[in-house]
């Protein structure tokens, strides 16, 4: 049996976790992430696997980035929420640490663990959707996970799904993730709640009176006490996710699409207006096979497992 180190790189934090062949992590640790500053974020990654390698016979490290990786999987081009522009991480981290070092997409990373060991383990043709503070997206055809030309492919919540929509981080207007993420779903939750506190007074007591601390959580919270006001947010954030999803697979044609991120948290309350979401907009009025929307099993340790077994493929 070989041991792999996982790291999982994001804005906020840096785990790490030694996983065996099996997907099972053996020991797992974390760090609060330097996020602005490039040499930091190496140097805690190698205090990680310094440590975990003292106590584990570590034959290799996968590393999943939420960037833009270049299709050799060694540049970073570019991390939205990290001070991280064409780094060239892998050549830095394989000098560091002298081992074996692969660096994937942190959603690529997340669809590939899910695929091996989740929720997709008996498929061949996988759509894995984060829904998160943004949507990332992973994808595995044939079993191989798919990367496109220039390594960035499956970046699923920058497709333009209204027309001069609201203004997203990337620089363009209506993508996907600003109507169907947790910002989205938080964002519509406080101008509703504004608009008739009377309708949302239960979510606005547990938020305080203030609107502007209505939280994701917050909102899956009382819709689970059947609060009917959370739980119409949750449809419409549904009802997006299903929609935009029904137009990616009837260019992918993948036999499962995974749920993952945290508002997936929400369970069947979000499952539910998905797949309505998604029947609504089938493409070919039915006449498509009916896939399946299944939530993923992982959790937020779904990257750290697919990074360190994407060392083994």
């Amino acid at each position: 049996m070989t041991l792999a180190c996982g790291i999982d790189v994001g804005g906020t934090k840096i785990a790490g976790g030694v996983v065996d062949d099996t997907g099972t992590i053996i020991e797992e640790l974390r760090v609060e992430s330097p996020a602005t500053d490039e040499d930091a974020i190496e140097q805690a990654i190698e205090t990680l696997v310094t440590e975990l390698r003292t106590r584990h016979d570590i034959a290799a490290v996968g590393v999943g980035v939420a960037g833009y990786i270049d299709r050799a999987r060694s540049v970073v081009m570019f991390a939205a929420n990290m001070a991280v522009r064409h780094l060239d991480l892998k050549a830095d981290l394989q000098r560091r640490l002298d081992l074996p070092v692969f660096i994937e997409n942190d959603a690529n990373a997340a669809a590939w663990g899910e695929f091996q060991f989740g929720a997709g383990h008996d498929v061949e043709e996988l759509l894995l959707v984060t829904v998160g503070t943004g949507i990332g997206g992973g994808v595995v055809l044939d079993g191989e996970l798919y990367r496109g030309a220039f390594g960035v492919g499956a970046e699923i919540g920058h497709l333009r799904v209204v027309p001069d929509g609201l203004q997203c981080g990337c620089g363009n207007r209506g993508c996907f993730e600003m109507y169907a993420s947790g910002k989205a779903l938080v964002r519509r939750a406080r101008t509703a709640a504004s608009a008739d506190p009377q309708a949302a007074a239960d979510l606005l007591a547990r938020a305080g009176g203030d609107p502007a601390r209505i939280s994701g959580p917050l909102i899956t919270a009382a819709a689970r006490e059947g609060d009917a006001f959370a739980l119409a947010q949750l449809a419409e954030l549904g009802r997006w996710l299903g929609e935009g999803i029904a137009s990616i697979t009837a260019v992918l044609d993948p036999a499962l699409v995974v749920i993952g991120g945290g508002v997936s948290a929400a369970d069947d309350l979000l499952l539910g207006p998905i797949r309505q979401g998604f029947a609504a907009q089938r493409p070919g009025h039915g006449r498509r096979p009916m896939l399946e929307i299944r939530k993923a099993e992982l959790g937020n340790r779904a990257g750290l497992i697919g990074a360190a077994d994407l060392t083994r493929h």
